[in-house]
């Protein structure tokens, strides 16, 4: 025990350092979010406490203020709960396809999902625009969403978390006369909670600060999402950076809020996903 003590000091210093660097940005921001927008103009985002300065002002003007930013905040959040949910539903199916049945040509098509996540998105930018105007989906929500429905990552990271999973459950439902879909809803999905929760978080994360897309697909700005909303905030003619920072720091709550709710699964499924390869 005594020789493991310094390692164990050693290992717990490390981890404090990188937690404080990791919340240092954090940290920023809120203490941002009490000054006015001026001295982030001349100052920047920095880590001085200086009350004479700092007041509410900025948290007054965010809910009492004439501004769309609750629009854009609650388009944000219904956009990612469905965007999310569709995802993980949609994924999961194509995973689980993958790894319960045997079918011609399924390690092509897999090798094909691989393939895709080495295609940088921006690639896709232009044959997805063309392919959602001709659809006449422009300004639309479905225009967000569709494209991501079977998301390559959560696609992998299902799969192989259902490698991971014994063939005898797949099995016992099919002797005890369930259908697939029985099987899937009943045994499946139960036991695949911690990988839920992982891609959930990580999904949720994307879909939340998702900027490029949204932007290039909606033109109404009742529909615009917290990203295209808090970027319309700095323009050529004037920068609010008052909503802006108390904007962005009430922003990520939502985030935090979603981690908070599937932390304790959220290990186990990072960790049992990688089971088998």
């Amino acid at each position: 025990m005594a020789r493991q003590l310094p390692k164990k000091i050693a290992l717990f210093a490390f981890f404090a350092v990188l937690c404080l660097l990791v919340l240092l940005p954090f940290y920023a921001i809120a203490l941002g979010s009490f000054k006015p927008g001026k001295e982030l103009v001349r100052n920047g985002l920095n880590l001085d406490f200086d009350l004479s300065i700092m007041s509410f002002d900025n948290f007054v003007f965010l809910f009492t203020g004439e501004h769309s930013y609750f629009t854009w905040f609650f388009n944000s959040l219904l956009l990612t709960i469905v965007q999310v949910s569709l995802t993980l539903l949609v994924s999961s199916f194509v995973a689980y396809g993958f790894a319960a049945y045997e079918f011609k040509g399924k390690s092509f098509l897999f090798v094909c999902v691989l393939l895709i996540l080495m295609v940088p998105f921006e690639i896709l930018l232009l044959p997805l625009y063309k392919l959602m105007y001709d659809f006449r989906l422009m300004n639309t929500y479905a225009a967000i969403v569709l494209p991501g429905l079977a998301n390559a990552a959560t696609i992998f990271f299902f799969r192989q978390y259902l490698r991971g999973i014994p063939a005898e459950i797949v099995t016992a439902g099919r002797v005890d006369g369930a259908s697939e879909y029985g099987i899937y809803f009943r045994l499946i999905l139960p036991v695949m909670k911690p990988a839920f929760a992982a891609m959930a978080i990580l999904n949720g994360m994307n879909s939340w600060n998702n900027l490029l897309w949204p932007f290039m697909v909606l033109s109404d700005e009742n529909k615009y999402t917290l990203p295209i909303g808090l970027k319309t905030l700095l323009t050529p003619y004037g920068n609010n950076y008052d909503l802006l920072i108390v904007g962005s720091f009430f922003s990520i709550l939502p985030i935090f809020a979603l981690f908070l709710g599937f932390q304790r699964y959220f290990i186990d499924g990072m960790t049992a996903g990688s089971v088998k390869g």
